[in-house]
Parts: C-alpha cells; sequence; structure tokens
C-alpha cells in the first residue's frame, strides 16, 4: 500500500512539474524578440496566432470550424519606426526615461520647453490664456510637473493636460512607473511621460518619432475538445494572447505575465483534458485585441462561432505567472454557488494561502459574455510581481510559484461540471 501511495506521489508531481516546464517553454517562446511583444508593429500578433494554432495542431486539438481562426479588424496608433528624444542634445531612453502616449503622432521638429505652474494649471481661464500666447513664440513644449504626487491625482491631472495638446507638445513629468496601453487615435501633438527631473523650463527637445494610424487585422485562435454527448453544454477556457508590442525599432514590451502566462495556461488545460473524453464540449479560445480595449472577446459575442446560451460557463486566464499570495476571482459574487465551489476545493487540497472575492469589472475577456448572461469567473494571481504594462513585464520576472495549485484548481473545479 504505501508503495503504491509512493508512486502516485511521484507521478503526481512528475505531471506538475512537466506543466510547469512546458508553461515556461511557451511562455519564453512568446514573449522572445522574434515575437515582437505580441503587437501591431512587424505583425507580432499574427505570428503569435500562428504559433498557438500549430501549438493546438501538434497537441491533436482541432479547430472549432475548418480554420482554428477568427479575423477582426479595428482601428490602431502603432509605432514601427523611429523613437528618439533628445533634451538639450542628450538622449533620454525610451521605455525607462520616456515613455510615448499611446495616441502621439509623428513628429520630427525641435521644441522649447516652457513649464506652466500649478497655479496657472489649477486655473482653466489662464492656463488657455497663456497657451494661446505661447503659440506665438518658437515652438513650445509644455511641461506640467507632477512630481511629488501620486495615484488618483496624477491621473486625473494628466487626463486635463491632454486636453491642451491641441495648443502643441506636452511632457508629463512625475514619480510614477511607466506604463503602456493602445489606441485607436491619434493627437494633434506629441504627448510624453518622462521621468522626475528629466526636463526643465528652457531645455530645447527633439523628437524623431514615427506612428502609423491604420486598420489592422488581427485573429481569435479558437480550438475545441467535443464532448461525449455532442448536444451537451460548453465550457469555455479563455486567454488574451496579445499584448502592447513595439514602441520603435528598439523597444518591446513582452507581456510575460499580462498575459504569455494566462495563454500558456490555456494549453495546459487543452494538454490535460484533450484524452479525457469530457461529457461537455471544451472550447480553448486565444483572444487578440483585449489590450485595445477587449476587442477579440467583443467580436466573438457579436459574432459567435457558437450559441451563447449553450455556454455552461467560462474560465478566463489573465495574469497566471505568480500566485504566492493566492489568486483573485472576478464575478465572484455574481456567482456565489461557483465560487464556494472554487473555494471547497482549494480548501481541501490546500493549494493556494486565498481564494479571493471579487465583483463584476471589465478588465478582461470574460466581460462582454458576462454581460450576454454567460456564467463566468476571471481568475488571476497576486504575488510580489508588480510588472505591468511596463518593459520589465518579462519572462524571467515570473516565479510560476502557484502554476500547478492553480491548474489543479481550476481542473477539479471544471471536472465537477461533467
Amino acid at each position: 500500500m504505501l508503495k503504491l501511495l509512493f508512486v502516485f506521489f511521484l507521478l503526481h508531481v512528475c505531471i506538475g512539474y512537466s506543466q510547469v516546464e512546458e508553461a515556461r517553454k511557451r511562455v519564453e517562446t512568446l514573449c522572445s524578440p522574434e515575437f515582437h511583444g505580441r503587437g501591431y508593429v512587424n505583425g507580432g500578433d499574427s505570428i503569435a496566432a500562428e504559433y498557438l494554432a500549430s501549438e493546438f495542431k501538434n497537441l491533436g486539438i482541432k479547430p472549432i470550424k475548418k480554420s482554428y481562426f477568427q479575423a477582426f479588424q479595428f482601428w490602431v496608433n502603432s509605432f514601427p519606426g523611429q523613437m528618439n528624444m533628445t533634451v538639450e542634445h542628450e538622449p533620454l531612453q525610451p521605455g525607462l526615461d520616456f515613455i510615448v502616449d499611446p495616441s502621439s503622432p509623428t513628429c520630427h521638429w525641435s521644441y522649447e520647453v516652457v513649464k506652466l505652474d500649478s497655479i496657472t494649471f489649477y486655473s482653466p481661464v489662464e492656463l488657455e490664456k497663456r497657451l494661446r500666447n505661447l503659440q506665438y513664440s518658437l515652438s513650445p513644449m509644455f511641461l506640467f510637473d507632477f512630481s511629488g504626487l501620486e495615484g488618483d491625482t496624477v491621473r486625473k491631472l494628466k487626463q486635463m493636460a491632454e486636453q491642451f495638446s491641441v495648443y502643441g507638445p506636452i511632457a508629463l513629468q512625475s514619480d510614477e512607473k511607466f506604463t503602456w496601453s493602445v489606441s485607436s487615435r491619434q493627437l494633434r501633438n506629441p504627448l510624453v511621460n518622462v521621468t522626475s527631473g528629466s526636463l526643465k523650463d528652457g531645455d530645447r527637445v527633439k523628437f524623431d518619432i514615427d506612428a502609423d494610424l491604420s486598420v489592422h487585422e488581427a485573429r481569435n485562435v479558437i480550438a475545441r475538445i467535443p464532448g461525449r454527448k455532442p448536444w451537451s453544454k460548453k465550457i469555455l477556457f479563455t486567454a488574451h494572447y496579445d499584448h502592447l508590442g513595439r514602441m520603435g525599432e528598439d523597444i518591446y514590451f513582452p507581456g510575460a505575465n499580462d498575459n504569455a502566462s494566462g495563454t500558456a495556461m490555456l494549453f495546459t488545460m487543452a494538454e490535460y483534458f484533450k484524452d479525457k473524453k469530457p461529457k461537455h464540449e471544451l472550447i480553448f479560445i486565444a483572444f487578440a485585441g483585449e489590450e485595445a480595449g477587449l476587442l477579440g472577446s467583443e467580436y466573438f459575442v457579436v459574432t459567435p462561432l457558437i450559441k451563447l446560451k449553450k455556454i455552461d460557463f467560462l474560465i478566463n486566464l489573465d495574469i497566471m505567472g505568480s500566485g504566492e499570495d493566492g489568486v483573485t476571482v472576478v464575478n465572484a459574487t455574481k456567482h456565489p454557488d461557483e465560487f464556494k465551489e472554487l473555494q471547497r476545493i482549494n480548501s481541501e487540497k490546500g493549494l493556494l494561502p486565498i481564494v479571493k472575492e471579487r465583483g463584476p469589472a471589465a478588465n478582461s475577456d470574460h466581460y462582454w459574455f458576462t454581460e450576454k448572461g454567460v456564467p463566468a469567473f476571471f481568475v488571476y494571481t497576486m504575488g510580489p510581481n508588480k510588472h505591468y504594462h511596463d518593459v520589465h513585464d518579462r519572462y524571467e520576472e515570473l516565479s510560476f510559484a502557484a502554476y500547478n495549485a492553480i491548474t489543479t484548481l481550476i481542473i477539479e473545479f471544471t471536472e465537477t461540471r461533467f
């Protein structure tokens, strides 16, 4: 008996090790320079889509239709070429010393920094008057210094400052860490965020920035494991594979935790269930366009390849690379019975420090399904890794500390629904 228990334990450890190692390989591949941050420069997201389709094929998991792909289009502002900023002829490092606003246009010009004091900034009348007057000076660039401020205060002030980019380029100086995003529009003038102390009144600044606002074609990647009963309900596993891509020729955002890690877990689920012959059909969707506004999942919900009312449950996986502090479950308050089931499994098996409850939120690809009445959870990890939408979200930063535990939790939860 002890020998059998030891063999079972050893087998469990080996399977868990194999799962993590396969996940590591996939995350490392998705974060490599050849994938260009899985964004909109050099066809990064398209390269990733082809890779994911080939991974499904290699596992023997077939597409939901004739093709693994569901194509859709949207406008996006990208930065395929130069990304240079100099201050008094000294270059700043993109991603570290400055980050361009995702709505910035092409710009090849020099400017003189004009710092606007807080009194002027907080008085809209005085601010507009001064900005109008400065238009007639030689190429001013307006500097708003938010050093020492943080949180919601900075966010609100940045939103106010952006409105004045119609008068000229804007530099926002603060102590906050840089985060980037995606935009579907262009401002009239460049807007950049710089580190505290980078600029002062009277500095000469030169930009060489190439931007391209155009229609982009992206593809959701979809595969299925058929259920024993053809007309039974369906269980969906989803994760977005896209990220922010390149900011110029030299800098890219790897997007390891967000969301190469969740994409890797999508394949961990597929690999586990492929030979299990589940009662329900299992569908795996790697969404594109999430970073541009949840566009891939929105497109799927608007033009579904399956009837939404046939979905028994959806589990969305995003930010799966840590977990030292447990996981958070979005929509937990919306589906209390299912959430209690997750907590029961976690408690009985001693998997994670906590399975934390959170209400509905429009913060990942589960959202559009929830809006259509599809039962869904969005699960994400908590831990010391705080890299998010920055150049430091790299494969090397991921611990995979709770990867096996989360895998076990989701598998057990899924199998209770068979």
